[in-house]
Formats: C-alpha cells, structure tokens, sequence
C-alpha cells in the first residue's frame, strides 16, 4: 500500500498528515501507524492525523499518538491540519472543523501563525504539589524552577506510570514562571511516552493554572524548547474559563511517499 503523506510541525511538535477525504486509510492499524511514526524506521513523528470529509464541517480530524493508538484532542495538531486543509485549497482564511473533542474554529493570521480556539475549561483540581485539568486532553500541571536542566523523559515517566495515572495515562507539565505574563512549559506526552518540543492542549493547561488567580481577559506567553506560543482566555472565577485560543506557528516540513 502506497501513503502520500506530508509532514508539518507547530512549535517543533511534528505530525504525519494524510489526505483521507475518499477514506482511503481508514484501515490503518496500529503497527502501521505507529511504523509511519517511528523516527528510525518510518518517516518520524509525534503523532498521525487524518482529514477526512465531515458533513457541515470543512473537515475531521482524527489524531493518533505516536504508538499509535487514536487519542484525545491536540492543539498544535489542530494548527497542522489548519495548514494543511489550506494547503489542499479547502479553505483559504478560516476553518470549521471537527475533532474528538467537539468542534473548533481556526483562522490564519497575516503573520501565517494560525489561531485555535480551544474547548471552554470548566474545573482545575489543586493537590497539595500539582494541579490537574482537561483542555480536551488530561493534564498534570506542576510548578517549579531550572526546568531546563530536568530530565523530563525519567521525571515525566515516573508520574505518568504512577499507580494512579498508569491505567489511562496523563499528559505531565512541568512549568516555570518567567515573568508576570510568561511561562516556560516542558511536557511528557502519553502515548508518545517521551518529551515532546511543545504540546498544544499542554501549555494552554499551564496557562489556565497561571492565570487561575487573575480573573477577565487574560493573554499569556509561553517559551517551549519547538518554540513559542500565546494562549489567551476568559477566566470567570478560576474554574470556569472561555474563549481559550492557542496561537502558534503551523510549517510544512516536507511530502513524500512511502510503502508499507
């Protein structure tokens, strides 16, 4: 079976996008899709999605982790196959589209980053070390200082395969605040189960946490090794958040095609 694929990334996290519109890999399986995704082996990504038709959307999108098993919500996924529906000459400016999670809206700036709006976030949880929340995918959201000297791959894994997250898994943030508006956010990434560059559904969890204590309008920076990426929202009562966007960079990386 022959896969025209074409590869992108946003903020450094890289996707495997296929053009599923006459369903063509609708009978991928797992090993091969978790093939496509091996970086020794295979073309090499965080993860596979397929745009597919959807009736009164401009498309579905259908994501799957690295291992590949198809998974929850992605934000710097949700830019990618922005880019590329406009790249197909499906839309030029603005999409509508649907995903696991429920339906979104992006549009593309002049700069050429995209603008996603993200599910409306209705509760944090707050442990005596961390906080954890779902912004269309579950995240562990910890506060701490020299991120960057972390080993997030043996730090995430540990919270990440506790008893309590191994069953179902947890996506684990570890941020550091930069200044009064910017934070620096590193993630682990479950069924990738290694750090990703950047993780979309991730800083926008660390940017609610930030901000939860800071009610209206709110715009926060954030610094990831891939790159950076702006979050803004509405925080009613540091529960209840609307109007969440993740703006960020969307690149075509390069097409091909490959044999499996």
């Amino acid at each position: 079976m022959k896969i025209q694929f074409h590869k992108y990334h946003g903020a450094g996290n890289d996707f495997i996008l296929l053009d599923n519109r006459i369903n063509k890999y609708n009978g991928l399986s797992l090993a091969q899709i978790s093939f496509l995704c091996n970086r020794h082996f295979g073309i090499g990504a965080d993860g596979l999605m397929l745009l597919s038709l959807a009736q009164n959307y401009d498309f579905r999108m259908t994501y799957f982790n690295s291992d590949g098993n198809e998974s929850s919500m992605c934000g710097n996924g949700g830019r990618c196959i922005t880019a590329f529906a406009r790249d197909l000459n499906l839309l030029s400016e603005q999409a509508h589209f649907i995903a696991i999670d429920g339906t979104h809206e992006s549009y593309i700036l002049d700069d050429n980053t995209i603008r996603l709006r993200m599910q409306d976030v209705n509760g944090i949880t707050h442990a005596e070390t961390y906080m954890q929340l779902n912004t269309g995918s579950p995240h562990y959201v910890h506060f701490t200082q020299e991120i960057q000297a972390m080993d997030m791959k043996q730090e995430g894994a540990l919270i990440r395969f506790s008893p309590k997250y191994k069953d179902e898994g947890i996506n684990v943030n570890f941020v550091e605040v930069i200044n009064s508006n910017s934070i620096f956010v590193r993630t682990y990434e479950r069924g990738v189960e290694d750090e990703t560059l950047s993780c979309g559904t991730g800083v926008t969890a660390a940017s609610l946490c930030f901000i939860k204590d800071f009610l209206g309008k709110q715009k926060v920076n954030i610094k990831t090794l891939g790159g950076n990426l702006l979050v803004e929202c509405v925080n009613h009562n540091g529960q209840e958040f609307t109007d969440i966007w993740l703006t960020g960079s969307a690149v075509h990386v390069f097409s091909g095609e490959i044999e499996i």
